[in-house]
């Protein structure tokens, strides 16, 4: 069964967002990215697993498929951004009851009931799926017990408020499965949920 990973950039202190200003995270939506050439090798052997997105409606209409899409052809033999080149090429899930149409190449708009379209998604063939979406669709999925896998890229900030993703609940206690520090400052760490 394919897993669902959700990868989350948080604050130190684990907020997900603050008023959507992210200039806080080292990663955001530009050409400049002041992660470090380890850190985005490890995030491209991430992505090797994944074959489909599953991403929130909103973060789909405020431009992440166009971004990456423009990015893997603006840096098509860059080996770090070759994630970028695999976004395009996964398939996208958007659940949405708002949308009936997508816009989006290889992108498919889907209603109803988000567990049971999760459910159906994991018992697919072909790899993981690879989760973004802000704090409110996180939480979702992560009170619906339905997440496999946490990514947490712990950018260094203390933002001291804005949103959080576990404030719904759905489990109590996660397995480490491997935490790395990188010279960014960034510490990534992966847990799964304890059965």
């Amino acid at each position: 069964m394919k897993k669902l990973i959700l990868n989350m950039q948080m604050s130190v202190d684990g907020f997900v967002g603050a008023n959507d200003d992210h200039c806080w995270q080292l990663w955001g939506w530009g050409d400049e990215c002041a992660w470090d050439d380890e850190l985005k090798r490890d995030f491209n052997a991430i992505f090797e697993t994944i074959d489909t997105i599953l991403l929130s409606r909103k973060m789909a209409e405020e431009g992440y498929l166009t971004h990456w899409g423009n990015a893997a052809k603006k840096f098509p033999q860059d080996r770090f951004y070759a994630f970028a080149q695999r976004i395009v090429e996964a398939q996208k899930i958007v659940p949405s009851d708002k949308l009936t149409t997508s816009r989006w190449e290889r992108t498919k708009v889907v209603s109803g009931d988000l567990p049971t379209e999760v459910i159906a998604l994991k018992q697919g063939a072909g790899g993981n799926i690879g989760v973004f979406g802000g704090a409110g669709f996180a939480s979702a999925l992560i009170a619906a017990n339905l997440v496999d896998e946490f990514q947490l890229f712990v950018n260094p900030a203390v933002l001291g408020a804005g949103r959080r993703v576990f404030d719904r609940g759905g489990f109590s206690r996660l397995k480490l499965l491997g935490s790395k520090s990188y010279a960014s400052g960034m510490v990534v760490s992966r847990y799964a949920r304890c059965e």
